[in-house]
């Protein structure tokens, strides 16, 4: 019998990928080894059909299951992330791509990380996600949730958007610029830190606000506590074709005198690390911290 704190596993691969059928395969045999059950996601089972496995519904593997594999990058812990914070389903990143700060456990060590997960030798990180409104009109027009970052930006390329932002009821600034971000700490080394913004611990409770390219070089990024109200307003002269985007992934479209209203989503998603795992080792190799001019161009 398996002596797994886990009884129950989802398996999530990337969409649409092919290249992820052999670990699919490959974990799927190594928990039914360890005789666990195992449901495999709908879109992810049409990469692997006639396995034997049991598909279902994101809704169901949150449900049902006590533990979730996602294979694939970031932006499939992302996906996987905003569909079952609800459920509060520990997620087990397997990265399949360039070295993630969420996806970090990699196909060679799967074996050895997955048994020690298995065994309950693991790190539990709980991270906040924004959950973002669309006010038109005075009602609700979109909602969604996101674990990096809301932005709101400009579908053309060379315009400016003109929004003005709120803090918890009281006027915050008027930004003229290419954008804005709203981020977690999640989210921090993500578009944020590629905008100029900080990085920011991801155990802390706050969100940062980042202005894309401002008109003003004295907007500058604003660090805010984590329960703060964010509110944004579309200006009523902007001309510019307008959007949200969440996680870069999820697009909610507004409209002139539109309110887009943010704050942090009540539950938290659950994310599992290997015992070993070094938030600042991560940072280092991405950032490539450390290394002289020299290694660095050779990487």
């Amino acid at each position: 019998m398996s002596s797994s704190v886990f009884h129950t596993i989802g398996l999530i691969g990337k969409f649409g990928d092919p290249n992820v059928a052999h670990t699919l395969n490959q974990i799927a045999a190594h928990l039914r080894q360890r005789q666990l059950r195992v449901l495999l996601d709908e879109s992810s089972a049409r990469l692997i059909p006639d396995n034997g496995l049991e598909a279902a519904s994101r809704a169901t593997i949150g449900e049902r299951c006590d533990l979730a594999i996602v294979m694939g990058g970031d932006g499939t812990i992302l996906n996987a992330a905003r569909s079952l914070v609800d459920y509060e389903v520990p997620i087990l990143g397997i990265n399949l791509g360039r070295l993630g700060f969420l996806a970090d456990v990699s196909p060679s060590e799967i074996p050895h990380s997955l048994d020690q997960v298995l065994a309950g030798q693991f790190r539990e990180a709980r991270r906040s996600l924004l959950h973002a409104q669309v006010i038109h009109e005075g009602h609700v027009a979109s909602e969604t949730d996101a674990l990096n970052d809301v932005v709101i930006h400009k579908r053309e390329v060379a315009r400016m958007i003109e929004v003005d932002a709120f803090l918890d009821g009281r006027f915050l600034n008027a930004y003229r610029a290419d954008g804005l971000i709203i981020s977690t700490p999640t989210g921090s080394t993500a578009y944020a830190l590629a905008s100029g913004g900080p990085i920011i611990h991801p155990a802390l409770e706050a969100v940062v606000v980042v202005p894309i390219c401002p008109h003003t070089l004295t907007h500058r990024p604003i660090v805010v506590k984590a329960d703060s109200v964010i509110e944004v307003v579309l200006n009523s002269a902007n001309t510019t074709q307008t959007q949200i985007t969440c996680d870069g992934q999820v697009s909610l479209a507004i409209e002139s005198g539109d309110r887009i209203v943010i704050r942090k989503k009540d539950r938290k998603v659950r994310l599992i690390h290997p015992v070993g795992h070094d938030h600042f080792e991560l940072l280092r190799v991405k950032l490539r911290w450390g290394l002289s001019p020299e290694a660095s161009s050779s990487t």
